[in-house]
Formats: structure tokens, sequence, C-alpha cells
């Protein structure tokens, strides 16, 4: 079986919905834990852990300037996720193609 570590990832980080908002907002510019934070009502380190994972999954990066540490969107991106995505619907196409091929097939050969 092929693994995909970096694309298991970036769907884990996906996965949760305070972690894809905070990537919207990060899309507008880049923030503090502290201002990614606020819109949540969570604590700083909650706010902390999720871009840890985010980070991890090379979709968010985090710069420490004085006190704070400012986040910003990832270098990384989504890139591999799109790669693997067009491999996969590549594949599907292949698959359908054969599929059709079969049943033009069966329609011209009455038994």
């Amino acid at each position: 079986m092929v693994q995909y570590p970096q694309i298991d990832r970036t769907f884990a980080a996906l996965a949760d919905p305070t972690r894809r908002r905070v990537l919207e907002r990060l899309g507008r510019g880049t923030a503090t834990i502290s201002e990614l934070a606020e819109p949540f009502a969570i604590t700083l380190t909650g706010m902390k852990k999720h871009v840890q994972v985010l980070e991890a999954a090379g979709l968010v990066t985090t710069e420490k300037v004085g006190r704070e540490r400012r986040c910003s969107l990832g270098p990384q991106r989504l890139d591999d996720v799109q790669t693997w995505i067009a491999g996969y619907r590549q594949m599907l196409d292949d698959r359908l193609d054969r599929f059709g091929a079969m049943l033009e097939r069966l329609k011209g050969d009455p038994q």
C-alpha cells in the first residue's frame, strides 16, 4: 500500500472546522495567535495547538516577533493534495472510459 504521510497530515489538519476557518482568516493576511483565537473564544493554548497542526501540515508558518507569534499561510498550501486529487480523478476517468467501452461492446453484441 502506498503511503502518503504529507497528504494524511494535510487532510487531518483540514478535518477540523476551526483550522479551516483559521486558514480562511490567514488568506486575508498575517495574524497573531491572539487575533486568531479571538473569534473562537478559545484559549491561546488551544489556538496554538490548532496552529501547530496546520504548521506540521505545511499549511501555516509562524514567526516569533517580540512577544507575539505571527502566523501566515505556508508555502506548501494545498499543492500535494491537488496533485493527489488530479491523479485520483484521472484514475476514475480511465475506469469510466473502460466501462463505457465495455457497454458499447455489449450493446453491439446481441445475444
